[in-house]
């Protein structure tokens, strides 16, 4: 006989149990909803390395709530602490396509004093909820600039190499 143990926290409603993960003794439970995940990654676009975690600590989040891109989040689903995998993810399941009405056009005289005004010069501006973001100038005109508000990776397709370290 096979022992089972609970290995996550089960809510009783209405006598009816929900959110039960059950894994056979000595099995690692699969990452499913509500999972604590743990795992390094590299990604790559282009062909070109922009981030990793392999020097530092591993990335952590809880499936199903949104705390990653959603075709990364889709695509760990069901893995297990010590699995590797390689993950390519389209824009639109990243950080969209790139969107024409993102740019806008600002005069020069709202630049910061002593920055270099040329195509691709990043920019930090705040949104109305105060938090940081960084733009770029996309196109330098006589007395304005048009100013890309899309992310960064937008239109990106990512690929991640990821390696799951633990699942809880």
């Amino acid at each position: 006989m096979r022992r089972i143990s609970v290995l996550a926290v089960c809510l009783c409603l209405g006598g009816y149990l929900t959110g039960v993960a059950y894994a056979a003794e000595g099995e690692k439970m699969a990452i499913q909803k509500g999972s604590k995940v743990a795992f390094q990654y590299k990604l790559t676009v282009d062909e070109a390395v922009i981030d990793s975690s392999r020097e530092g600590a591993p990335l952590l989040y809880t499936q199903g709530q949104g705390e990653i891109i959603p075709g990364l989040e889709k695509q760990l689903e069901g893995m297990h602490a010590g699995e590797s995998k390689t993950v390519t993810v389209a824009p639109e399941e990243a950080y969209g396509p790139v969107r024409p009405d993102a740019l806008q056009e600002v005069d020069r005289t709202q630049l910061p004093q002593g920055i270099e005004i040329k195509v691709g010069t990043p920019l930090q501006v705040r949104s109305p909820d105060g938090r940081a973001r960084v733009v770029k100038i996309a196109e330098v005109k006589e007395k304005t600039v048009m100013v890309d508000f899309n992310h960064p990776l937008a239109g990106k397709t990512l690929k991640f190499e990821v390696k799951i370290e633990s699942v809880q």
